[in-house]
């Protein structure tokens, strides 16, 4: 396996997601907030939730490009297409399935079930992530595909 790639463009390949993210927060095209959804889980300080969110989100992204490096080295062969379509699947399954149930453990997301609560400062997604912008599950999807095809460029099966 390809672990000095792995080690390389794995941040190279997170940080590009999340600055896709933070870009499209900033362009108006999403409210969806992944390091101050990640750092809220342990403070209640926006500026530091964002920092610590931030190196969650880099230590998963690492996490995610280690399976990656695995898929690709079992199947013998790594493409950007591959990657892009790895990423894709990666999209959806974030979106459909990680940040909607992250209100379930969340101790500041509110419940689309249970509704807010005192401690809970963030409103949940919803499916897709709709909660935060009509355009956040494309842009979270373009994100992931660039994830995906960075890492299906740069990792040695």
């Amino acid at each position: 396996m390809d672990w000095a790639g792995w080690a390389v463009f794995g941040l190279v390949a997170t940080v590009t997601l999340t600055g896709i993210m933070v870009a499209a927060q900033f362009a108006g095209l999403s409210r969806m907030d992944i390091p101050l959804m990640l750092g809220t889980l342990f403070t209640d300080r926006p500026d530091r939730a964002r920092f610590y969110g931030f190196l969650v989100h880099v230590a998963n992204g690492q996490v995610f490009a280690i399976g990656y490096a695995a898929a690709f080295a079992i199947l013998g062969t790594s493409s950007w297409w591959l990657g892009a379509l790895f990423g894709l699947g990666h999209g959806i399954a974030a979106l459909m399935l990680l940040v909607p149930l992250m209100a379930g453990v969340h101790p500041r997301i509110s419940s689309e079930r249970g509704g807010p609560t005192l401690d809970a400062v963030l409103e949940p997604p919803g499916l897709l992530a709709l909660n935060y912008g009509r355009e956040t599950p494309l842009v979270t999807l373009f994100a992931h595909v660039v994830y995906g095809a960075i890492l299906g460029t740069f990792l040695s099966p």
